[in-house]
């Protein structure tokens, strides 16, 4: 490489470092939700100690455990939540929601003192929101009767995420019936303090935030806290039920990744967080029509453009009737998030030169052609466990496609 693309990379790195935070500062909109105070925080003592703990919402989102009259003394509950206010968080309130998917309408505030409830942080295009979706599945098949209601709050990465629309072709896809909140602005995202997708938290029967994770993983433990916090929510509600034990089952074809063996980060094809392009003609062809021209050679980690594109803030976009995306990566799989400006795209998927057959296609590909239309992500390689390094080539046969980012396991 010689100095001048030593200094044009330089430049995009800084630019997309400076254009990333703004991006992303500009999503996270400050506002208070309904019961909540301006900070977001729920009035626990109001919600435990000074309200009845009837007036059960099992029709909308399952029903619940039948609840007794209890003997404990509101002296007791104001030393348990003492206690408790000295080592956790209180639940922030869901804030300017965007809409809601199977279901009406929901706040956290009504559910405290009422159930257990596990918030996960979502978007729909992220393969690892997308690998935790069964996870979450199989606790509400599991514990939605015994007092866990799960809410999805789906903060959108990308523009095309906070289409209502999108969203919920996404939920019945991954077959997700909980209750699941658009939040566009990032507002309840803000409230909770969160960076990460996914990431889940659980709020006990008083109210705390007394459990989070952040990513992938953590199964195990995690339904463990879950059953313990059932079981407090039983004894606290003087419940009849027995004890919650927990369900040894599991979700089936769980697309484990050994997050070791993948060498390659996230590659964002838009300008506010572009990084690994490696033949941009110039900064100037930010937001405008240029030429690009792939190398012999694509260097790991990094990838080119070849045809007529645009890069806009959030992605490339394809000008020319045909045109090409290499990457040199090292991993297992490949996913592209994409979708086109109209109608669809067919491209060739190419790894190593060769036309990707049955034993390297990912599953949105067939006999080496992928049909891209509605933005989504495409699993394009899946090298069935193999890691290691190679060359894909994306080779669009029409105009119009729209590439936002390439992920990988």
């Amino acid at each position: 490489m010689n100095i001048n693309k030593h200094h044009i990379i330089l430049a995009v790195v800084m630019l997309s470092i400076v254009g990333g935070i703004f991006y992303l500062e500009s999503k996270k909109v400050s506002r208070s939700g309904v019961g909540s105070s301006e900070s977001g925080n729920i009035d626990i003592e109001e919600l435990v100690l000074n309200k009845s703990s009837g007036a059960e919402i099992g029709d909308r989102i399952g029903a619940g455990s039948e609840m007794v009259e209890s003997g404990s003394s509101k002296i007791s509950a104001e030393e348990r939540i003492a206690s408790k206010k000295e080592l956790f968080e209180t639940a922030k309130e869901i804030s300017t929601p965007d809409g809601f998917i199977n279901i009406d309408n929901i706040t956290i505030s009504e559910l405290i003192g009422k159930k257990i409830i596990l918030v996960d942080f979502w978007t729909y295009s992220c393969i690892n929101c997308q690998r935790t979706l069964p996870f979450l599945n199989s606790w509400h098949e599991k514990y939605n009767d015994k007092g866990l209601v799960i809410l999805g709050i789906h903060t959108p990465e990308f523009e095309f995420e906070k289409e209502y629309e999108n969203v919920l072709r996404a939920v019945e896809k991954f077959g997700v019936v909980y209750p699941v909140i658009l939040d566009n602005d990032f507002s309840t995202w803000t409230a909770y303090r969160n960076r990460y997708w996914p990431r889940k938290y659980l709020i006990d029967i008083d109210g705390f935030i007394v459990y989070d994770h952040i990513g992938e993983g953590a199964y195990e433990e995690t339904e463990k806290k879950i059953v313990e916090l059932l079981n407090e929510r039983s004894d606290v509600l003087k419940l009849k039920e027995e004890v919650v034990a927990m369900d040894p089952s599991r979700p089936k074809d769980i697309d484990a990744v050994d997050f070791s063996r993948v060498r390659t980060p996230e590659v964002y094809l838009g300008s506010t967080r572009i990084e690994y392009i490696a033949n941009l003609p110039s900064l100037d062809c930010f937001g405008v029509v240029c030429e690009y021209k792939a190398s012999a050679e694509t260097a790991l980690n990094t990838y080119e453009l070849d045809g007529t594109w645009i890069i806009n803030l959030e992605e490339s976009t394809l000008e020319s009737d045909e045109g090409s995306l290499f990457i040199h990566f090292s991993a297992n799989k490949v996913n592209l998030v994409a979708g086109t400006k109209g109608g669809n795209v067919k491209a060739e998927v190419y790894l190593d030169g060769e036309l990707v057959h049955t034993a390297n296609s990912g599953s949105d590909v067939a006999k080496g052609i992928v049909t891209f239309s509605t933005n989504s992500l495409y699993n394009l390689v899946d090298l069935k466990g193999d890691y290691g390094e190679h060359v894909l080539e994306v080779r669009f046969l029409n105009e119009g496609i729209e590439a936002f980012a390439f992920t990988f396991g």
